[in-house]
Parts: C-alpha cells; sequence; structure tokens
C-alpha cells in the first residue's frame, strides 16, 4: 500500500515528506501498458513520469489548499507533454504523450527539452471555484538562471520553488515501473523573516546562519540516500538511515488522513462538455464520418461513446428538452 510521512527536525527550521507509491503508481502503469493503441511506457518515460508523479504528491502534501495540483512539463522532444494531477484526498493520476522514438537510458533533456523550449508548469486549481477565479499557475524553463538546461526532474522542481515560491527545498526522487518515491527537506522561515507589519523584529546574521548550517546538514543527509535504496527500502527504514543521529519528530497518521491512491476524475459529464466546446458542426462531421463519437481518457484509459441521438441532444436547447430526458448538462 502506498505511503506518506510528513515529518520535522526539533529545534531546527526544517521540515520533510516522504512518500512511497506502489498499488497508486503501479495502477497509472499498468493501464497504459493495457491500452493496446498506445502499449506500455518505455522505461526511460516510466521513471520521469513516475518523479514527477512522487514529486506532486510530496508538493499537495505540503501545502493547505482545497484543490487539484498538476504538475506539468512539455518540450520539443519525443515525450511532447507529461502530467501529474494529485487531488487534495492525495488521489493521483498521470500520463504521458509520446510523438517520437524513446531512445533507452533517455534523460529528461533527450525526453522533453531537446531544443531547449521545455518547460515546467505548475497549476494550482480551487475545487470550489469563486466566479471569475482563475486556476493559479506558475512556470519555469527547464533550465537555470543562466540557461543551462535542467537534468533531473529534482533540479527542475527546486529551481521552481527558488524561483516562484522563493522556498529553499530539495528533493531525492526514484521511479520504476513499481514504485514512484521520493523526500522533500524545506527550509522553513525564521521568527520576524517574513517581516511583516507587526511582526517581531528580523532575524539576526547569527541565526540565518546557523539556520543555513543545519537545512544545509540535513539536505546533505537527505541526498546521500541512493535511488536503488529510495525504490527499495520502506519510509520508515529510511528515515532512520538517513537521520538516525538528528530528532526526528514524526506526524504519525490517523485513519482519517488521506493515503495515496489512483483515482481518476474523467466522466461522462466532461466528456459531453468538451464535445460542446468542440461545437456542433464539427461534432456531426465526426459522427456523419465514422457513425458516432468514441472519446477514451488519456488517464485511465475508459472510453466514452456518443451516438447521433445523443450527440444531437448535447445540443438542445434545455428548454427544449423533453420531461426526463437523460441528456447530460
Amino acid at each position: 500500500m502506498s505511503q506518506i510521512q510528513k515529518f520535522l527536525f526539533d529545534g531546527l527550521p526544517v521540515r520533510g515528506v516522504a512518500v512511497r507509491l506502489t498499488d497508486a503508481w503501479q495502477e497509472v502503469v499498468q493501464r497504459r501498458a493495457a491500452n493496446t493503441e498506445s502499449g506500455p511506457y518505455p522505461a526511460p518515460v516510466v521513471q520521469l513520469l513516475g518523479e514527477m508523479t512522487a514529486a506532486a504528491v510530496l508538493m499537495q502534501s505540503n501545502i493547505k489548499f482545497n484543490g487539484a495540483l498538476i504538475l506539468q512539463m512539455q518540450g520539443d522532444g519525443p515525450v511532447k507533454v507529461t502530467v501529474a494531477e494529485v487531488q487534495p484526498s492525495l488521489a493521483v493520476r498521470a500520463t504521458a504523450s509520446i510523438v517520437g522514438e524513446v531512445t533507452p537510458g533517455a534523460g529528461l533533456v533527450q525526453l522533453v527539452n531537446q531544443h531547449g523550449a521545455g518547460k515546467c508548469a505548475i497549476t494550482l486549481d480551487p475545487k470550489d471555484r469563486l466566479p471569475g477565479q482563475q486556476a493559479y499557475q506558475g512556470v519555469v524553463p527547464l533550465a537555470d538562471e543562466h540557461g543551462a538546461p535542467l537534468v533531473h526532474v529534482a533540479d527542475v522542481l527546486q529551481h521552481y520553488m527558488r524561483q516562484s515560491e522563493q522556498l529553499d527545498t530539495t528533493l531525492v526522487l526514484a521511479a520504476n515501473d513499481q514504485v514512484a518515491a521520493g523526500i522533500l527537506i524545506q527550509r522553513l522561515p525564521l521568527e520576524g523573516e517574513a517581516n511583516l507589519a507587526g511582526s517581531t523584529a528580523a532575524p539576526t546574521d547569527e541565526a540565518r546562519e546557523e539556520a543555513a548550517e543545519s537545512y544545509n546538514r540535513i539536505v546533505t543527509l537527505a541526498q546521500s540516500l541512493q535511488q536503488q535504496e529510495l525504490l527499495e527500502l520502506d519510509i520508515d527504514t529510511i528515515l532512520h538511515r538517513l537521520f538516525w543521529d538528528e530528532k526526528l519528530l514524526r506526524f504519525m497518521p490517523s485513519s482519517s488522513d488521506p493515503v495515496p491512491h489512483f483515482a481518476c476524475t474523467c466522466s461522462h459529464e466532461r466528456v459531453a462538455a468538451m464535445l460542446r466546446n468542440l461545437g456542433k458542426e464539427e461534432a456531426d462531421a465526426i459522427v456523419a464520418e465514422q457513425g458516432l463519437i468514441e472519446v477514451g481518457c488519456e488517464f485511465c484509459g475508459r472510453q466514452y461513446q456518443f451516438d447521433k441521438v445523443e450527440v444531437a441532444q448535447l445540443f438542445k436547447p434545455a428548454a427544449a428538452q423533453p420531461p426526463g430526458s437523460d441528456a447530460v448538462h
């Protein structure tokens, strides 16, 4: 069963989260493999998408936000786009679109950012949007501040957090077709560091230096973890091996705490809304050519079919629909 564990370092301005996705991640991989049209993901894509999925769970669990966190990378390589989406319930889904040949052992640059056009976007989509409210989105290139390409998913997200959130954050990630796992370490602001009106005095240079030293020490320990260890060991063993000499405070999960699991948010209603946005003329043209409209969910593989009658009902004015109609609104 997939696991997640939050923790603090007693007396230090540092917090962390560890995640190990097993059944939730295997469902993503197996659903893709079962898709006879697309076929299974190549190993390099499994690693890329798995690391993104683990990272998305870590980030979602680390914020207080009632909505979906969507991590997306897109560019000019054979992998056109990769998406990992995590709901507040830690429901997970992920997909990748492949348009070219993936060579064995290919990394992020070869997969997504071959000619430097790759970008990473993180979207926070509120669950109950207010009228006129838009989702928040931050976008960064797959390159550092000097234009050098970033070669790992963790590097991209650390760069994103520094650029967009001004938070010192370190990630260690690993994935194969059975496990997607990761650790996130983040430095907390010192008292008065937010510099808000009425706050206490700003921290001294000495306090800042001590905080930086503490964070760097914890990061050095976290980065000593090998990818194979992250894939093979459970969270308890990993935390003990890394931080046995630190005062680690773990948040013990309760029965009501969310656990990472696979779930797709696709529905007949959402597909119907998409077809309405497509327009009556184009929808009718597809029905005339193919006899029906069939739409497959890229995340879970579920197929939705709309015949000629159902398509016609999609575009009927609400008042024209007879009582008891099964038309989707």
